[in-house]
């Protein structure tokens, strides 16, 4: 049974580096922070991670084998300041999620993560984002702040 009254999953965190270079390491090197296990369809780590810098552009995970699974499409492209796509991973399809940096000076940026329609999920997929995010958002943290 659907959530209807669900509010969208809200995550925040303050990265130690510039604005530009967050958002570099967010769409250009996602491969090198997000999770394995169990967030990609192949229950590991896939052999790429994939987002397309564009309007319209595929964001999707590659295995080793060359299959290809697309978790959504980018909707919203405003390089360094915000990214928005659909997300089409289960139990999520039909979902979206919205990604906003902002500089909070010259070397910190708070990133704003929304997940919107949650409320269409069932009951039992929707209360897991709230962790999810917060892993997701802590690994990303972590490399972009590594400077590597």
């Amino acid at each position: 049974m659907a959530q209807p009254n669900a509010e969208p999953v809200q995550q925040v965190t303050i990265v130690r580096s510039d604005r530009a270079h967050t958002f570099e390491v967010f769409v250009r090197r996602i491969g090198s922070w997000w999770p394995g296990r169990p967030f990609t369809f192949g229950g590991g780590r896939p052999h790429s991670v994939h987002m397309a810098e564009s309007l319209g552009g595929r964001v999707h995970e590659s295995w080793a084998d060359g299959t290809e699974h697309d978790w959504g499409h980018i909707t919203v492209w405003e390089p360094s300041a915000r990214l928005a796509l659909t997300w089409e991973v289960p139990p999520a399809p039909g979902t979206e999620v919205e990604v906003r940096f902002a500089a909070l000076g010259p070397n910190l940026t708070r990133v704003e993560l929304e997940h919107r329609g949650v409320d269409k999920l069932p009951a039992n997929a929707a209360a897991g984002f709230e962790e999810a995010w917060s892993l997701i958002l802590g690994r990303f943290a972590a490399v972009a702040e590594s400077g590597s």
